[in-house]
């Protein structure tokens, strides 16, 4: 029993140092080429020029950003989520509350429930005008 669940630590571990591992080798080994010449490195102005959408820059100042569509994209993401959350549980609603009851709907009320008050607030405080 205990071995088991140091086991699934050892899992976690091993995942963990991949994920390290590679991006570091892969730096590691650009590095590496670099410095042998085996890798170009041949700067122009073209190169080192900013690409964004196929269009050329034309000032060299950055843009204002609105913040507003900023504060409007991160409210639709939070609320997106909300669905994501939502979907699995009434795919599986029969099935749940049979087995559990009542108690599954009372879980939605309250999850539902949170998220509206989160949505009033935004409401209130006036993130979702755009004057």
């Amino acid at each position: 029993m205990v071995d088991e669940y140091f086991r699934q630590y050892g899992v976690i571990a091993i995942f963990a140092a991949l994920a390290v591992a590679v991006p570091t080798g892969m730096l590691l080994i650009s590095w590496l080429l670099s410095v042998l010449k085996v890798r170009p490195n041949n700067p122009s102005p073209v190169k080192n020029s900013i690409y964004e959408c196929g269009f050329e820059t034309i000032t060299e100042r950055w843009n204002n950003f609105n913040f507003r569509y900023y504060s409007i994209a991160l409210l639709f993401v939070i609320f997106d989520v909300e669905v994501v959350f939502l979907f699995p549980w009434a795919a599986s609603f029969g099935t749940m509350s049979a087995e559990f009851g009542m108690f599954v709907l009372l879980e939605m009320v309250v999850f539902i429930g949170i998220l509206m008050l989160g949505w009033i607030y935004a409401w209130k405080k006036g993130s979702l005008e755009w004057s």
